[in-house]
């Protein structure tokens, strides 16, 4: 029931561990000696020695020195054991931590977050006793019983042999339910994974399943699985109650048999009364420590299974990671011979080549589902695993390092996050250094401070997701945030969806004066925002199938101008309807 690997994560808490183990075992000496001072009262009494309070007085002193010794190892138990806590929460997280940054911000596509939150916050909390409680009392709970059988041995060697003997049947009994416990605290931790992936899936859908009526459903489908977590939750909870049981009844047995030898022994004459006190006494104690590590036993569990978590995230193989730190990527993107897949299986983009020109607005246009996307994430660096070339400047874009990508490239999307809190926070995101003018001038570029200025301008508070925003406004406010970030490169992707005609326009004008001194890259479902653009990449299937200027593609009369003309005619028959 010890992991050696999950020791040396953490291996500033051995010295806490060992500290716990040596208060205990201080506390459990200190109780043998105060067992030996009522021992020796018992002996004197029988004797028909009288005693006054004077008497009385080095005994009551005694016993007050070993009260007050055993409440000082108790106290000194409880710090360092939650020092052991402590310091596992601390260094376990941060492990999880760096290696999520370390995996960057792919991280999604080798683990969900829902798994990682779960070992991050429960996980990690049964982790905490694990090496809080278990692994202390596992270690004393060896001691304990060594310790009192080399005092009682010269006591009576019958008795102690019986009581040393019959400790390993609690360690066995814990054996003997480990491998049921082990498979059903692993399905366990399964299902309660998958309640949380459902619930987290549910939580963010809530809004679509309104839509669609279809949140009563879900609603069945919720209980069922929580059902499922509870039915598997009262088993682990009986099979800790059964074997709690059986250590309950070996620890008692133990003791009573150890009783039982010490009255036949007195019977016979070979022990005093008093000796056969410090063994009736003590007795229990062979035992206790023990118990008391059974009943940790499903702590050792559930620790070893959110262990299994842990290692599962820590041993994630890793994308290889850049080590390019350019002083600026301000150059041509070339795309050579780029093909991906999500899956190994699906091919989503097929042998693509192209070259998007510096300081030039780029458009990506095609159907749903052609491959626009994923080639944004491919170029923002935060989807890996492609094959072929992608440079910047001539530099390859997996040799450059994560941070100096993210420092050059800026990505806004149709919903970028918006946090709760104010506009300043959230701006200050991409620049923290950044001044009142600075974010206000950002602000007026997309036409959101004359509203702001009417609230509590850059104090204007936001929901999470800026709820209380409309989505016209939230876009704005991610772009200006993005324009605040201020990198030489600029990646957006339908920023334009589902917002009205006005923020539409603005939001494009804005579009278009950034290319005269960025290199822009635009991903549009709607055509009519990309005439203006230097050169236009129409993607089917995965494979770039036309490009050129707006005219040029026109001129082509092929899949570019029937898309381009079916638009045309449709927002104009909305115009009209309207």
């Amino acid at each position: 029931m010890i992991k050696t690997r999950l020791i040396e994560q953490v291996p500033s808490s051995k010295k806490y561990i060992a500290l716990t183990v040596l208060a205990q075992w201080l506390k459990t000496v200190a109780n043998i000696v105060m067992v030996f001072i009522l021992s020796n009262l018992l002996a004197q009494i029988l004797d028909g020695k009288a005693f006054d309070f004077k008497g009385l007085l080095p005994y009551l002193g005694a016993i007050a020195a070993v009260m007050l010794v055993r409440y000082l190892c108790g106290y000194a138990s409880s710090q360092t054991s939650f020092f052991a806590s402590s310091e596992v929460k601390k260094v376990l997280r941060q492990k999880m931590y760096k290696k999520l940054t370390r995996m960057g911000a792919s991280y999604s596509e080798k683990v969900s977050t829902s798994e990682v939150l779960q070992v991050f916050v429960e996980g990690v909390d049964q982790l905490e006793l694990y090496f809080g409680k278990y692994l202390p009392q596992f270690f004393f709970a060896m001691l304990a019983p060594i310790t009192l059988f080399a005092v009682l041995v010269f006591v009576s060697w019958k008795a102690s042999v019986v009581l040393l003997i019959c400790v390993p049947l609690i360690p066995l009994s814990i054996v003997a339910v480990q491998k049921i416990a082990k498979r059903l605290l692993s399905k366990y931790w399964g299902v309660y994974t998958n309640l949380g992936d459902t619930f987290l899936e549910n939580i963010q859908g809530l809004t679509t399943l309104k839509v669609y009526q279809a949140d009563e459903r879900k609603n069945v489908e919720m209980n069922e699985k929580a059902e499922e977590f509870r039915r598997i939750t009262m088993k682990v909870l009986t099979m800790q109650l059964n074997s709690v049981s059986v250590m309950d009844i070996v620890a008692y047995a133990g003791s009573a048999i150890g009783v039982v030898i010490a009255i036949i022994q007195v019977k016979n004459g070979t022990i005093t009364l008093p000796q056969a006190f410090l063994i009736i006494m003590l007795a229990a104690d062979f035992f206790l420590p023990l118990r008391l590590l059974g009943s940790f036993f499903h702590v050792a569990m559930n620790g070893m299974a959110a262990s299994d978590k842990l290692f599962k995230l820590l041993d994630t193989k890793e994308d290889k990671h850049g080590t390019e730190i350019p002083e600026n990527l301000d150059g041509n993107i070339e795309i050579k011979d780029l093909s991906f897949s999500y899956d190994g299986e699906k091919t989503v983009l097929n042998d693509i080549s192209a070259t998007f020109k510096k300081h030039e607005l780029i458009s990506i246009v095609g159907e749903s589902g052609c491959g626009k996307s994923t080639l944004a994430s491919l170029l923002c660096g935060t989807t890996k695993g492609y094959i072929g070339s992608i440079t910047i400047g001539g530099v390859e874009i997996k040799d450059i390092d994560e941070k100096t990508l993210m420092n050059n490239i800026t990505a806004v999307n149709f919903n970028s996050y918006i946090f709760a809190g104010t506009v300043r926070e959230n701006m200050l995101i991409a620049d923290k250094s950044a001044g009142d003018e600075k974010m206000i001038e950002a602000l007026k570029m997309v036409n959101l401070w004359s509203f702001l200025s009417e609230q509590d301008g850059l104090d204007t508070k936001l929901n999470q997701q800026g709820s209380n925003f409309s989505g016209g406004q939230r876009q704005r406010l991610a772009i200006a945030r993005a324009l605040l970030h201020n990198t030489p490169i600029y990646v957006f992707d339908e920023v334009t969806s589902n917002i009205d005609a006005e923020s539409e326009n603005d939001i494009m004008t804005v579009i278009h004066n950034m290319a005269k001194i960025k290199t822009v890259i635009l991903i549009s479902h709607r055509l009519e925002n990309v005439v203006g653009s230097d050169k236009i990449f129409l993607l089917d299937k995965g494979k770039i199938e036309e490009s050129g200027t707006h005219s040029e593609l026109m001129s082509l009369n092929k899949k570019y101008k029937l898309m381009y003309s079916t638009q045309a005619k449709l927002e104009k028959y909305a115009k009209e309807e309207a």
